[in-house]
């Protein structure tokens, strides 16, 4: 007869999350990602947090990483080959998301209840999701991920926030992310008019999940606030003077980021 695992011979969350950042293969990353939300929803993780994150996740050898001042310029014109440069592009931002999300789960969750493992994990599982919609859209295109150089500027963000929860939720959700509310209609449009309308629901797709992804780094952040007894803008704005190291611009997504509950009170006074 089969013997049912005890809490303490199951696995963690942490080892789940550390899994997922240890593993380099973009298929098989999906696959550990979309494995490690299962088995929460199904109870198959324990709530621990045993394991330390490392400090970088595993990378394949391609695509190559340059700084980003080192990126060729993909163009702004209409022509095929810009359009599927573009879409590299965001492949990497959502491949490089799924392990933003599994470190923010792995590194943090044992500071909040279990509603935040709740949250990230789902983020986790839709980011490989859409990087797998991505890639698949790449092949139909004659490419793949990983035949031009990208950069590692958002897993910076991620080193650059390893010590504090707070920041990191500042800055990763509520401004990496946030900027995804702000550029992506453009994308859909752009897509759209070239005929190319199978890229263009993909990324409609996106853009709703991440409109969820947003709100959820919003709603962390104010339950921190709360706890410090501290007004959510005026914090916000001084971890983002802080740690983020580019520039909050406009057009701002202004009806996509009220969704999310960031309103124009948080990003408005830093705007330049």
């Amino acid at each position: 007869m089969r013997r049912c695992k005890s809490l303490d011979e199951t696995s963690s969350v942490a080892a789940a999350a550390a899994r997922v950042l240890g593993t380099a293969d973009p298929h098989e990353k999906i696959l550990v990602a979309r494995k490690a939300a299962r088995d929460w929803r199904l109870g198959n993780l324990a709530h621990r947090f045993d394991v330390v994150m490392p400090d970088r996740p595993a990378r394949p050898n391609r695509p190559e990483l340059l700084r980003p001042v080192d990126m060729p310029r993909r163009g702004k014109g209409g022509s095929a080959r810009a359009r599927v440069a573009l879409l590299h592009a965001i492949a990497h931002i959502e491949f490089v998301a799924i392990d933003l999300a599994f470190d923010m789960l792995g590194r943090f969750g044992a500071g909040f209840p279990r509603a935040f493992t709740d949250d990230w994990m789902r983020v986790g599982s839709e980011e490989a999701m859409h990087f797998a919609l991505l890639d698949r859209r790449l092949k139909a295109l004659g490419s793949h991920y990983g035949a031009m150089p990208a950069h590692d500027g958002l897993w910076e963000a991620a080193q650059d926030t390893s010590h504090d929860a707070i920041a990191r939720l500042a800055v990763v959700p509520m401004v990496l992310e946030a900027r995804g509310l702000d550029v992506t209609p453009a994308m859909i449009e752009r897509f759209a008019l070239s005929g190319d309308r199978a890229t263009s629901r993909i990324l409609t797709r996106t853009m709703n999940d991440e409109v969820i992804h947003v709100q959820y780094g919003v709603k962390w952040f104010e339950s921190c606030c709360l706890a410090l007894d501290v007004a959510p803008q005026h914090h916000w704005q001084a971890l983002v003077w802080q740690h983020f190291h580019g520039r909050i611009k406009p057009p701002f997504n202004d009806s996509a980021r009220r969704q999310a509950g960031l309103t124009r009170d948080f990003y408005i006074p830093l705007a330049c």
